[in-house]
């Protein structure tokens, strides 16, 4: 039997994702996003939802560009902190002692101690409700060499990113290995 909770935002996990911008006079900004996700493969891209009362919501607005940038475990006050405070009246990079890096590709900021890195153009934005939902085409993703697997791609257990339990405000770092996609499923049509 399973118990009801109504209407909520509860789903495992979403992501701690930490969106670069900069404002109107070009002063690096980021905030704490964890209503995201990927939303196409080609052309590549992620959405994020944030609500117009944001500040983060009017740089991209105006700047037509974000990053997305995936703190590790070991930046995960750094994460909450981001998630609390408005840049509209703190300087966050100069609070947490975080690096902003300008963009060679967006007109957008990423965090250089975070280990992986998604630089957007907007592509396409969605009101939903209370929030609107930025589509960023992936132009380059970046990821720290410390992170890189042995298939020349960002390993997971190296990034260690950081997941939120939304409804529960928690945050938790990631399980252990349960096999390869695409692959453990292949033998349940042969055991019947």
């Amino acid at each position: 039997m399973k118990t009801s909770f109504g209407p909520k935002t509860l789903v495992f996990p979403t992501p701690v994702w930490v969106v670069g911008s900069y404002d109107k006079e070009g002063k690096p900004n980021v905030m704490a996003a964890a209503w995201g996700g990927v939303c196409c493969s080609k052309p590549p891209c992620v959405a994020v939802s944030l609500r117009e009362a944001t500040y983060t919501h009017g740089n991209i607005m105006v700047r037509k560009a974000f990053t997305v940038n995936v703190p590790s475990e070991a930046h995960s006050r750094e994460a909450d902190y981001i998630g609390t405070a408005s840049g509209r009246n703190v300087d966050k990079f100069a609070v947490t002692g975080l690096t902003p890096v300008r963009s060679g590709i967006v007109d957008a900021p990423y965090v250089g101690e975070f280990p992986l890195v998604l630089e957007c153009r907007l592509l396409r934005t969605v009101e939903i409700g209370l929030h609107t939902q930025f589509i960023g085409e992936i132009l380059d993703v970046k990821a720290d060499e410390s992170v890189i697997g042995e298939g020349g791609l960002p390993d997971i257990e190296k990034v260690k990113p950081v997941i939120y339990a939304p409804e529960c405000r928690t945050y938790h770092g990631l399980g252990r290995n349960l096999g390869r996609a695409y692959s453990i499923g292949k033998t349940i049509g042969e055991e019947r």
